[in-house]
């Protein structure tokens, strides 16, 4: 019996497979859930601190600004001292002409104006720098300097200051928030390692077909499939994950404390604000009252000064006093205003006064829902 030299003996012991292993590990503890919900956080956490630094450089340029106010008023203010100033010495070197005022007279007065005049270059040259902070917060380079000015006039206070409760002041400060992002994250990573030392399943799947050639691998009777479970526990790891997992609630324990730090420390900010608003009003009250009463004294004097009925020396006193007061209102209204500035930071921002939802920001970036008269009259 002879075999055909064209057919290949090996070809007809020859098996196909076709197979799919399919592996699951069943989230029995939580691990899985607990870890995305521990990067959630974090990712929440990281969005908090983005608004905080935002906030932070909003109240920075405000501030900014209102220094510059501040400078421009005492320099305005040293104007108006130094135009007082020369009148008087017009006024004494007059009388000389007369014989009423000596030379020593007209010294002094000279004397009192250049120290007058002394004061406006250096307050010329903080204003000067005052603008570069302004424009360098603006994210400009100091040769592109910005182009708007800040006068204590343009800056007014706002009409109605925000109300807030502790909780909604909660709710509202980006750096509590981003703690209790802090703390959500941390106690997620305790169920993360609580979860390690438990037994892990796994389920594993092995569907297939075989056969002798391809084309009967479809073929009915040469289908198999394997089906297993499996079981997996931590028996000697020398107590690493039981310390691993101390380490997570310890972690828990001081994301904990410096979340109620930061909701001690935001109460105190609202607290302190208010306290200084408060002490700024008294303050801006009596210098306006003391500047009314050394400008009236002031002109008083000139007016005997020029009849002759007061010596030179009361009216350096009063010139000097005029220019003290002078300056003290301009520093307490700049004050007010800063510490009102320091009162939307520690509230975490402004908002609408007529907001008709609890999320203000969504009034601030014009999502305001409407108000219940404009709904039933709409209806």
């Amino acid at each position: 019996m002879t075999s055909d030299p064209n057919v290949n003996p090996q070809t007809r012991f020859t098996l196909q497979t076709a197979q799919l292993t399919v592996s699951y590990v069943p989230d029995v503890w939580g691990s899985n859930l607990r870890s995305v919900e521990s990067l959630d956080a974090t990712a929440e956490n990281q969005m908090f601190l983005l608004e905080a630094a935002y906030l932070t450089l909003t109240a920075n340029v405000v501030t900014a600004a209102i220094q510059e106010a501040s400078l421009r008023g005492q320099i305005e203010a040293t104007h108006t001292i130094i135009k007082v100033e020369r009148d008087v010495l017009e006024i004494l070197k007059n009388q000389k002409k007369f014989g009423q005022a000596s030379e020593l007279d007209v010294l002094t007065q000279e004397a009192a104006l250049a120290a007058v005049e002394q004061a406006l270059p250096p307050l010329e040259k903080q204003l000067a720098v005052q603008r570069d902070l302004l424009t360098a917060l603006a994210g400009q380079f100091s040769a592109d300097e910005i182009l708007q000015k800040f006068t204590l006039k343009s800056l007014t206070l706002p009409a109605n200051l925000p109300v807030s409760m502790p909780s909604t002041l909660i709710r509202q400060r980006p750096d509590v928030r981003a703690a209790e992002a802090n703390m959500h994250s941390a106690a997620a990573l305790v169920g993360v390692a609580i979860a390690a030392r438990l037994p892990s399943f796994t389920l594993t799947a092995n569907p297939g077909t075989s056969a002798f050639k391809m084309a009967q691998l479809l073929t009915p009777g040469t289908g198999f499939y394997t089906l297993a479970a499996s079981m997996t526990a931590p028996v000697f790891d020398g107590f690493a994950l039981y310390h691993k997992q101390k380490a997570a609630e310890a972690f828990l324990d001081q994301a904990d404390a410096t979340y109620r730090q930061t909701v001690v420390t935001a109460l105190q900010n609202v607290a302190d604000a208010l306290k200084s608003l408060q002490a700024d009003a008294r303050a801006l009250q009596a210098a306006v009252k003391s500047e009314n009463a050394a400008k009236a004294s002031l002109d008083i004097t000139i007016k005997q000064l020029k009849e002759g009925l007061v010596n030179q020396v009361v009216v350096l006193a009063a010139q000097q006093t005029y220019f003290n007061a002078l300056i003290a209102r301009v520093q307490a209204e700049a004050n007010r205003l800063s510490d009102t500035a320091g009162l939307f930071l520690a509230l975490g921002g402004g908002w609408p006064a007529d907001c008709k939802t609890p999320n203000w920001r969504d009034c601030a970036m014009g999502d305001q829902p409407p108000a219940p008269q404009q709904v039933a009259e709409a209806k």
